[in-house]
């Protein structure tokens, strides 16, 4: 009787053990195969991407007229809706990859369940059978070979039942690891959809840039021209006004405070680099007058409306501000300035969206913002300057060449100015 109650014990054990759940197989399958679906979608649609960064490059290297900013806008509205519908796929494909894991979870939950209902059976009938003592035990069985049989099985049993308890360890770490991944896809969910939003705002402000410039030029050429001379015009006028002010501050700055050059403590704010004016003494800077001579006070990327923009380092928003609302395409536009943990400051310019608010910790990599058009630009990019942190300030002031109207944006003693491409 003992014998069979120990052989019952065991293969419920060994059941439990192997048992395989195939409730939601298909369906965990289904969800893979539509997975594997979005990613090829994905491809696609950045492809096509791809297409329109080569269009407007192509676009950025033509002589500024209407016809061409009008056409750079229409690729601007194809590549963000093309944006929105990668955004849409991911977000899909998040949510899919979540019900996945769900559902994983649950059949991991169910079979440690089972297991602890198997193991919680066995270890009753053990404590069953040992409330025999030895000699009435050997008293069961006929001879001593039957005996020593019995005590096999028991081994073995015994061994299943530490295979048991492994697997239902192994079970539960894994069940945590994958609660984990549950965690953070929901965290990259949120993300996607409020990058969504984003983008939707961003396709909305690319429309209303449209109508703004064939409004203002009535569709004419010659008002083309007219507004890009008097935008060029009220750039120099501010420049200057700023470089005056800026050459006056004498801002004692330690050369302590600043990280050694080369040392590669800042990141790059964008996913892809290409630099389309270097700083200082460009040769752009030599044949535009805006600079007053000073040379460019940052670096130029290339980056298509809506790209977005990234924390450099780790740091604290010191301040925000749009320089338009005051004097329309005369300075940075949309700008972030972020006070970082090295002694260094960097400042963010010609946003289309910005997401950073005053007083925000940021990390390496956050999203601030999104590139756009806006101050004085001759076309979507993002502007990126590096300064040491004594240096720089946020100040509001009147303008003469605005109209005496009051700006707000960093200003800095000029030996503050430093060379991006030497802390990245």
């Amino acid at each position: 009787m003992r014998k069979y109650r120990f052989f019952v014990s065991f293969m419920c054990l060994a059941l439990a053990m192997s048992f395989v759940i195939f409730s939601h197989a298909e369906t965990i399958d289904e969800i893979k195969q539509k997975i594997d679906s979005h990613a090829l979608t994905i491809q696609e649609l950045e492809k096509e991407i791809n297409q329109y960064r080569l269009e407007l490059d192509k676009t950025s290297t033509e002589a500024k007229s209407l016809q061409s900013t009008v056409n750079a806008l229409d690729i601007n509205s194809k590549k963000l809706g093309t944006d929105l519908r990668v955004t849409e796929t991911r977000i899909d494909s998040t949510g899919l990859t979540i019900k996945q894991l769900g559902q994983s979870i649950t059949d991991k939950e169910w079979r440690m369940l089972k297991n602890k209902e198997a193991l919680a059976e066995t270890l009753r009938k053990i404590n069953e059978s040992d409330s025999n003592s030895l000699v009435e035990t050997m008293l069961i069985y006929p001879d001593i070979g039957t005996f020593s049989q019995e005590l096999d099985s028991i081994g073995r049993f015994q061994a299943s039942v530490r295979d048991g308890l492994n697997e239902l360890k192994t079970l539960k770490v894994t069940l945590e690891n994958s609660k984990k991944t549950t965690e953070q896809k929901q965290k990259e969910l949120m993300e996607l959809k409020n990058e969504l939003a984003d983008q939707k705002t961003i396709i909305e402000i690319n429309k209303n840039e449209k109508a703004k410039v064939l409004t203002q030029t009535k569709s004419k050429e010659s008002d083309y021209k007219k507004l890009i001379a008097e935008k060029e015009a009220r750039k120099k006028a501010f420049e200057k006004e700023l470089n005056d002010y800026e050459s006056k501050l004498k801002i004692a700055i330690d050369p302590n405070s600043i990280p050694k050059t080369g040392s590669g403590v800042l990141s790059w704010p964008l996913d892809n680099i290409r630099v389309t004016q270097g700083f200082g003494q460009t040769e752009f800077s030599k044949t535009v007058s805006v600079y007053n001579g000073n040379g460019h006070n940052g670096i130029d990327l290339a980056a298509s409306l809506g790209t977005p923009v990234k924390s450099a380092g780790n740091g604290t928003v010191e301040g925000t501000g749009d320089t338009d609302t005051v004097c329309p395409g005369a300075s940075y536009g949309k700008w972030v300035l972020i006070k970082h943990d090295n002694g260094l400051s960097t400042l963010y310019g010609h946003f289309s969206l910005i997401k950073a608010v005053a007083g925000q910790r940021v990390n390496t990599g956050d999203v601030i913002g999104y590139s756009g058009n806006t101050g004085y630009s001759t076309g979507p990019h993002l502007h990126f300057t590096v300064y040491a942190s004594q240096g720089v300030q946020i100040v509001s002031r009147p303008s003469t060449a605005c109209g005496g109207k009051t700006y707000t944006m960093p200003v800095a003693d000029l030996k503050a100015y430093l060379n991006p491409l030497s802390y990245l």
